[in-house]
């Protein structure tokens, strides 16, 4: 974010003078069914699949248009440089407001409807996941349009995909009363259904829930003030005691008393306004490798590949290497994921299952079940490559202009190598200047900090030795992400 002036409107301190949509993104979730690309500290809205664009990057990409104001996105802090990064590299403002805890879509959708009222009491909003696909930008412009239209009258609009398949992931609607060209009341709603149950549901022709809302943020907060008043208490307790942090909105700790619990069950399951747009796009929500392997290019075998991959005698798998060569030999059936450090090999009929082998590896402690190879920083990234008995080897990337926190170390040293940029170096009382093939030692318990004041990336190799190398034994002396 590059102001703080919406996050000010979002506070009630001004005003916005917009009246068009204001969409409200989720993005929270870890996204462990499609462990290990998508983890808790790189959940899959923020991975590229299917190219080199993030699904949370085409959920802005939709969002292009003067009926559009500016996306507010809720999210967990762990992602919110991320958040940042991307939308600035997609070339849009966004305003982030953090949960300190994830609470569902209750409290979420709670939010969004305070936030979008305080900038403006007449706004309309819409919700929509941060993870999903659609193919056809104009039909869900078009279906977004149809529900505005009926938020206007007092509906709690949801959009309803036509299935095209018996899917017993998802949530199903019932249309009842014709209430607009295209939209009806909702009659029943059916969560996540068996397969026998969920064929028939389709033979009915009821529709998907694809989890996104368009109603008045008034009457959004009457509904949920009658059907959920405690969660609308403790959201608005938590604007309350909210603070501002590097532009971001930073919700109080009154936000852990709203109900756990899904704004559908809450609210939409009991509230007379609830509306259905027949939504005429293809729809994804990326619910696991079986689904990304349907969307993915196939050979005349099925097979999907991603990356350095070779196959041979192989049929109906999804093969996909973030780095190493990756072959396969006479298999079928089969999703092989391989990551810098962790390799999944599963049945792509079962992948639905892979949230339960994760909690399993969380449950045991295995950093791996959470934390990705490479972590993201505000100021570029880092990916251990190698680690022994006294030493790990990182690769570090620093953007332009950043700068990591001036810090020391109890119990280790470390030496630089610059393979890429210019990288300004302070060692104590000294600051150096290093370009490519230059190093520096950094000597136990010295005051250091790594700045890139280029205009391209620095890329540096960092060795540490030492008795202790985990992260928490950094001492930040100063720091410009309010880190210290």
């Amino acid at each position: 974010m590059t102001a703080n002036k919406p996050i000010r409107e979002a506070l009630g301190l001004q005003r916005a003078s917009e009246n068009s949509i204001i969409p409200v993104i989720l993005c929270g979730g870890s996204g462990s069914r499609l462990w290990p690309v998508s983890r808790k500290d790189m959940a899959k809205q923020h991975v590229p699949l299917f190219g080199a664009t993030s699904p949370f990057q085409r959920t802005l990409a939709r969002l292009d248009g003067t009926q559009f104001g500016t996306p507010i996105v809720i999210s967990a802090a762990a992602s919110r440089f991320m958040i940042a990064e991307q939308a600035a590299a997609s070339g849009t403002e966004v305003e982030i407001a953090l949960e300190p805890q994830g609470r569902d879509t209750l409290a979420a959708v709670t939010l969004a409807a305070c936030l979008a009222a305080r900038r403006d009491p007449s706004a309309t909003v819409l919700v929509l996941p941060s993870d999903h696909l659609i193919g056809d930008v104009d039909a869900f412009q078009a279906a977004v349009a149809e529900a505005a239209r009926l938020a206007e009258d007092g509906r709690i609009v949801m959009l309803g995909v036509t299935p095209t398949q018996a899917s017993p992931g998802f949530g199903y609607i019932a249309r009842g009363e014709q209430v607009a060209a295209n939209a009806h009341a909702v009659a029943r709603f059916v969560e996540k259904p068996d397969a026998a149950s969920a064929a028939a549901l389709v033979r009915e022709g009821w529709l998907w829930n694809a989890g996104m809302f368009c109603f008045r943020a008034a009457t959004g907060l009457r509904e949920i003030e009658q059907h959920a008043p405690e969660a609308l208490a403790a959201v608005r307790r938590a604007i309350e005691e909210a603070s501002i942090d590097l532009g971001a909105l930073v919700l109080g700790a009154s936000f852990a008393a709203a109900p756990k619990i899904s704004f559908d069950h809450a609210v939409m399951e009991h509230t007379s306004r609830a509306a259905v747009v027949s939504a005429d796009f293809d729809w994804s929500d990326i619910g696991d490798w079986k689904s990304v392997w349907q969307r993915s290019p196939r050979d005349d075998h099925g097979v999907a590949r991603e990356g350095r991959v070779h196959a041979r005698d192989v049929s109906n798998c999804y093969l996909r290497s973030d780095g190493r060569l990756l072959c396969a030999l006479g298999v079928d059936g089969l999703a092989v994921i391989d990551t810098a450090d962790a390799v999944l090999i599963a049945p792509i009929e079962r992948s639905h299952e892979i949230k339960a082998l994760v909690n399993e590896l969380e449950a045991e402690g295995i950093a791996e079940a959470c934390t990705s190879a490479r972590v993201h920083r505000p100021w570029g990234w880092y990916q251990t490559t190698d680690l022994g008995d006294r030493f790990r080897v990182k690769r570090i990337l620093v953007k332009p202009g950043k700068k990591l926190s001036l810090q020391r170390h109890h119990h280790r040293a470390e030496h630089w190598v610059v393979v890429r940029g210019t990288a300004e170096v302070t060692r104590d009382d000294e600051v150096l200047i290093l370009r490519e093939n230059e190093s520096v030692y950094l000597p136990l318990g010295c005051t250091h900090r790594l700045a890139n004041p280029g205009k391209i990336p620095v890329e540096i190799i960092e060795v540490q030795t030492g008795a202790y190398l985990e992260e928490d034994d950094i001492v930040r002396i100063a720091d410009d992400f309010g880190r210290i």
